[in-house]
């Protein structure tokens, strides 16, 4: 399995290659999630190419860049195994060899950008969507694999890349799980074990307002609750919302299909997930 860590020999294996190439972007620390996704892309495509880059261009400057959970060496064991083709391992100094003070920034889709995540971190899908065109760039992929617990970026990219004319493809990957409900995240790792056990509690909330919802119609109720259950439980709740599945409007009922969507921080890690009414 080839590492690359510059753009040239990368550019140069890409035109050697015959059949599809699967890309899936990561941030590194592996878990079952990202090799859900792997194992979605392997049997999807001829060759399967994932990154690995801690992009600095979506955290502020109060976020944990830093803190973030770096396990290079067992992340490569992991996509060995899994039958990934390739990684890419670039560093800052590739790909912004100028700084990130006078860079050129793919600006997301306001009305898809602003809710959520937009709200509480300024600044973080454009620097999803300026590194997200750099690999695409870099990398020339027929399909790009993104999981749908980053819900609101997936939804950010597959408008960019219908905006920007791209061709590649964009395949969602289901949201995984751990055994007690919480979603794998490379920041559940931060999480003390106190913490770990309050978790899945985020979780929980969400399945139970997807399955009210659908005979409820109090949604501000229902999420009034819920927000005060996890702030009980110790969240600190960005946010819990009922939004469209496509265009991330918020919705004052539920309908087969619109997802309610939460952010909170356990102490200093912040949990994201999302949890779909069913059809």
């Amino acid at each position: 399995m080839p590492i690359f860590k510059d753009i040239a020999s990368l550019r140069q294996w890409r035109q050697s290659l015959q059949g599809t190439l699967a890309f899936v972007p990561t941030m590194g620390n592996l878990h079952e999630g990202h090799m859900a996704l792997v194992r979605l892309a392997v049997a999807r495509a001829e060759q399967v190419l994932v990154s690995i880059y801690v992009n600095p261009l979506q955290f502020g400057p109060q976020e944990d860049f830093t803190r973030y959970p770096r396990s290079l060496d067992k992340d490569l064991q992991q996509l060995h195994a899994a039958g990934c083709s390739t990684v890419f391992t670039p560093d800052d100094a590739l790909m912004y060899p100028r700084g990130r003070k006078d860079l050129s920034i793919i600006m997301p889709p306001h009305s898809l950008a602003k809710p959520l995540c937009g709200a509480h971190r300024a600044g973080h899908f454009a620097g999803v969507c300026t590194v997200v065109n750099k690999l695409l760039q870099i990398v020339q992929p027929e399909i790009l694999i993104l999981g749908e617990k980053d819900y609101q970026q997936l939804r950010i990219v597959q408008q960019m890349v219908a905006d920007m004319n791209m061709t590649v493809q964009v395949l969602p990957g289901p949201l995984q799980r751990e055994a007690d409900g919480l979603a794998y995240s490379s920041r559940n790792s931060l999480l003390s074990p106190t913490e770990r056990q309050k978790a899945p509690l985020l979780a929980a909330t969400l399945v139970d307002l997807a399955q009210r919802s659908q005979s409820e119609t109090r949604i501000a109720e229902l999420a009034q609750a819920g927000r005060a259950s996890l702030e009980q439980a110790g969240f600190v709740v960005d946010y819990l919302e009922l939004r469209d599945s496509q265009s991330l409007q918020l919705l004052d009922h539920g309908l087969p299909g619109a997802r309610w969507f939460a952010a909170a921080y356990l102490g200093q890690t912040r949990l994201i997930d999302n949890v779909m009414i069913p059809l």
